[in-house]
């Protein structure tokens, strides 16, 4: 036992001496006035806080300037406190990358589904989950995996099964279309068809999810009326189409130049409250598609909204370019954005 735990310290100071190189190959670069991506500042926060301690990284972020604290940073951050385990600091963060609208993936997700199950509160695990799928969030095998386990520390047996099942079925579909695909790389449309019967008898809930993939690869083989038959098909078996399935419509509609049924498309996903386009150009740092997409809303309505200008100002700070006319821009337009946007925005339009 005392050889065991010798071992496991030693083991431990390795680790710690290898984090605080890297740590302090991150500081030297800083030095050296080496340009540091935004992938690369959010690396060094997590060997910040494992080699020096949360209070540094914490420190490093504050110092960061606003362009560089997209959701990567935020999320190491997150992280950070999770593994600590601090909880109220790690719910108060997660809820503050939800009001600036940072665009969320499983990551921040799973950091606190991590959280909860080491702390002993699993039964929060489900709420976070119910919150994933409401947002179209992908769950990825690590969150399945989380999820069965702080359902089994319950001892909820019957639905660490249905997960399993559900977890099960959701990627056998996904690796058997990603082989057909990989075999033959212009699939037949019967191949789509079978798509759809290997999902309604694999599945016992028709996913909305696969659905989109299947839309998706209709309307990039310009066959919108197979597109909308299946999403009608979906609706009807219980699979309401999401955020996702109306952004797929709307992208083949703007390649089509067809406007109007562009803007249908936004106002149906409105009104259904799915509506998360601007944080995928913000994700893609897409800033000409946002550019255009403010140039189709304007054409379509008085006034597109702070929350699209903010969204523009966001794309414009996670590509690092500078847009010296942002601030005439919004001016003329006679919008008024938050504080933390107004910050972005004086980062990007310096010369």
């Amino acid at each position: 036992m005392l050889m065991q735990r010798y071992g496991r310290h030693k083991s431990v100071v390795k680790r710690s001496k290898k984090y605080l190189e890297e740590a302090q190959m991150g500081e030297t670069m800083a030095k050296r006035n080496m340009i540091k991506t935004v992938r690369d500042h959010a690396i060094h926060l997590d060997l910040l806080a494992k080699a020096r301690g949360i209070t540094a990284a914490k420190n490093y972020f504050v110092n960061l300037p606003e362009s560089a604290k997209n959701h990567l940073c935020h999320g190491a951050i997150l992280n950070c406190y999770c593994k600590e385990p601090m909880i109220e600091k790690a719910e108060g963060f997660m809820e503050k990358m939800k009001e600036l609208s940072l665009p969320l993936s499983s990551m921040p997700y799973n950091s606190l589904i991590m959280l909860y199950t080491k702390v002993g509160q699993p039964e929060k695990v489900s709420s976070l989950i119910q919150e994933m799928k409401t947002s179209n969030i992908m769950l990825d095998s690590y969150t399945y995996n989380v999820w069965m386990r702080a359902l089994a520390a319950v001892n909820d047996i019957s639905s660490v099964e249905r997960v399993h099942d559900e977890m099960n079925n959701l990627y056998e579909v996904f690796r058997v279309w990603r082989s057909l695909r990989l075999a033959f790389p212009k699939t037949a449309n019967i191949s789509y068809l079978n798509m759809i019967r290997v999902l309604e008898c694999g599945c016992p809930t028709y996913d909305i999810r696969v659905v989109n993939v299947l839309i998706r690869a209709y309307a990039k083989l310009d066959m919108l009326e197979k597109a909308e038959e299946l999403k009608e098909h979906a609706r009807r078996r219980g699979a309401k189409p999401n955020g996702k399935t109306l952004e797929i419509f709307m992208d083949y509609y703007l390649q089509k130049g067809n406007f109007k049924s562009t803007v249908d498309c936004l106002d149906e996903a409105i009104s259904m409250g799915r509506w998360n386009g601007e944080k995928n150009f913000e994700q893609e740092k897409d800033v000409d598609g946002a550019e255009e997409f403010l140039e189709i809303l304007k054409k379509s309505m008085e006034s597109p909204g702070v929350e699209v200008f903010e969204s523009l100002t966001r794309t414009y700070a996670a590509t690092g370019r500078i847009s010296s006319a942002m601030l005439r821009r919004l001016k003329m337009e006679n919008v008024q954005v938050s504080e933390g946007t107004q910050k972005l925005l004086e980062a990007i339009s310096e010369e």
